[in-house]
């Protein structure tokens, strides 16, 4: 009770405080804006600007940010500096820091090196962290949670997630690590609940194969997988069985796609194969066999059949040996105009040659030619 009359008591005293200046504002020709009378009522620290000015952060970047970091009373920007550069950071790097994340001076001494050794624990040098704090400052910075952080490390391990998951999820979708704990365990409930509506009866490993194959899942919502999914089992009439082995397999890799840019993919691959003779129960063999390929924007993939098909080769080879798809068009091309100089034939020899990496194709191209001497 005693709680709930001091919050009272204070919304009274700030609302006859803004009255007053309310009152005092009706003398003046224009009222002023909203933002502007509350810099005035909480001005920004003179001394912390200087401090800042002398580290070399962007001042004008910083407002942009997060201005209201500026108007604190106590902050801790050279602990921080001090901090960074212990681990490898110059001066540039920490300003840079600084500018883009302003909200990193809030945190202590303490705070930075229990996050720092969490961080440690997954990756192996001071300098890969610093290079991550140095591309994206927001994901050491952006939690002050470090037992979150530290029950997520714990969690994501028991998925089954090794060190190598791990590293790369942090250096590459290190937001992860920042939700919250049950943010993390919602996604994967609800891989659980789709595996059990599709009548699995595995669903934890489930869980755990879809988000090993596709780590980014994580930092989507679970709204846009449940349409990603919806849109794979309508576009290619997947029954359940069908749709959880893809899932479960390569699949999950497009599943962290946004929704309109898989259905445009789709959409696309659908009418360049049809074009070219192809029917549905074509489409859906190849999208099942290699559903990586709708990750490829459409221009480029269109590009790469093209290439493909004036080069001699068939829809039905294509669908066979999806993984020529891989390559660049620039790759591509290369390998069929050395082929065709040697007379290649592709009816007769197949296409797996176009599959191999440039120092065995030009291994098999010698082999092929025949040996000099």
């Amino acid at each position: 009770m005693a709680t709930w009359v001091k919050s009272l008591h204070r919304t009274f005293t700030l609302q006859q405080a803004f009255r007053l200046v309310a009152s005092q504002s009706r003398f003046c020709s224009v009222t002023p804006k909203e933002n502007e009378l509350k810099t005035s009522l909480n001005p920004e620290n003179e001394s912390l600007l200087e401090n800042l000015n002398l580290l070399g952060v962007d001042l004008k970047m910083a407002r942009q940010r997060q201005p209201g970091v500026l108007r604190k009373s106590f902050t801790n920007e050279q602990g921080l500096a001090g901090f960074l550069q212990s681990k490898g950071a110059s001066r540039k790097i920490v300003a840079s820091i600084i500018s883009r994340y302003p909200r990193a001076i809030t945190r202590s001494l303490e705070h930075l090196e229990q996050r720092w050794q969490l961080w440690r624990n997954i990756l192996q040098t001071d300098e890969e962290i610093v290079s991550i704090l140095e591309r994206s400052p927001e994901s050491f910075f952006r939690s002050s949670d470090n037992e979150n952080l530290e029950k997520n490390i714990t969690f994501l391990s028991s998925l089954g997630l090794n060190k190598k998951h791990l590293h790369r999820l942090l250096a590459t979708a290190p937001r992860t690590f920042s939700n919250s704990l049950e943010l993390n365990r919602q996604m994967v409930e609800f891989l659980e609940d789709i595996c059990v509506k599709m009548g699995g009866n595995s669903p934890e490993q489930f869980a755990k194969d879809v988000v090993s194959r596709n780590i980014y899942i994580l930092i989507r919502s679970t709204k846009r997988v449940k349409a990603n999914i919806d849109n794979l089992r309508a576009s290619l009439k997947l029954s359940d069985s069908e749709l959880l082995a893809l899932l479960q397999g390569p699949g999950a890799e497009i599943l962290d796609l946004s929704n309109e840019y898989l259905k445009n993919n789709f959409t696309s691959l659908e009418q360049k194969m049809r074009s070219n003779g192809c029917r549905k129960a074509d489409i859906k063999k190849l999208i099942i066999r290699y559903p990586i390929v709708l990750y490829t924007g459409a221009a480029t993939l269109s590009s790469k059949l093209d290439c493909l098909l004036k080069g001699g080769i068939t829809m039905r080879q294509i669908i066979d040996k999806p993984k020529v798809l891989d390559y660049s068009t620039q790759n591509i091309t290369a390998k069929l105009e050395a082929l065709h100089r040697i007379g290649f034939d592709f009816h007769e020899n197949g296409i797996s040659i176009l599959d191999l990496s440039r120092k065995r194709f030009e291994a098999k191209l010698e082999k092929l030619v025949g040996s000099p001497g």
